[in-house]
């Protein structure tokens, strides 16, 4: 990330967009502001961006669908999502699509500065550091699970796992224990937010569907094992 941030708003109501643009650049944050879907789509092509705010209903799309697809194409952007819609049921939705964090309408301006801050920190803390030769992959020959930070990807006994962008810092955050248990709000901290609106239940629905990708590759094998009342824990020596 950038020493100065830059988030790119996706909103098509100018009045919201000149508050939230204000309220970040008065935080250190720069914000470029696309009115419409395909013109913000052409800016975050560029690639000068450290995260997205987007809106949900548009003039030309629904932000929740290119928030899919940007997940869909491995991106791992944070994605903050504004919606006039604050049911569960709409902020469950543009979670589990994707979204890092859902703010609904109307929103206090230093709430929504207060959560990209959170997000842009968060990106930071799992973004690759700096390349060194032979250094791309961490991994000893006695463990089952290789972890290519650079490529934000994860091996399992030599097999290339089709993980998600929670997924794979859901795992890593395993790995990183060394087989101590996290509570789910550890987990909930450190893959969704503090201030994220997901709860255990979203914790222990990723865990599941880890689980099956891993036994895709070891079906004899358990390695995330659950401790009632505490959390999880995960074993990578074979």
């Amino acid at each position: 990330m950038l020493s100065t941030p830059h988030v790119l708003l996706l909103e098509d109501d100018p009045a919201i967009a000149r508050t939230v643009c204000y309220a970040l650049e008065r935080d250190g944050i720069r914000c470029t502001h696309s009115l419409l879907m395909a013109d913000a789509r052409a800016q975050w092509a560029s690639g000068r961006f450290d995260a997205l705010l987007l809106d949900v209903g548009l003039p030309d799309g629904n932000g929740l669908d290119w928030c899919r697809q940007l997940r869909a194409a491995g991106s791992p952007a944070p994605i903050l999502v504004l919606s006039a819609r604050g049911e569960e049921v709409d902020r469950v939705l543009g979670l589990e699509l994707g979204a890092d964090d859902y703010l609904s309408k109307p929103f206090s301006p230093r709430e929504l500065v207060a959560r990209t801050r959170a997000l842009l920190r968060r990106a930071q803390q799992f973004s690759p550091p700096p390349a060194q030769a032979g250094n791309a992959v961490h991994a000893q020959a006695r463990h089952a699970f290789q972890v290519d930070e650079a490529g934000q990807c994860v091996r399992l006994q030599g097999v290339l796992l089709d993980l998600t962008r929670r997924e794979f810092q859901l795992l890593s955050s395993l790995l990183a224990a060394q087989g101590r248990i996290l509570s789910r709000h550890h987990l909930l901290d450190a893959v969704w937010g503090l201030h994220s609106d997901s709860t255990d239940r979203t914790v222990d629905t990723h865990i599941k569907t880890l689980r099956a990708k891993l036994r895709t590759v070891a079906a004899d094998r358990d390695f995330i094992s659950t401790h009632r009342g505490m959390g999880y824990s995960l074993r990578d020596g074979d």
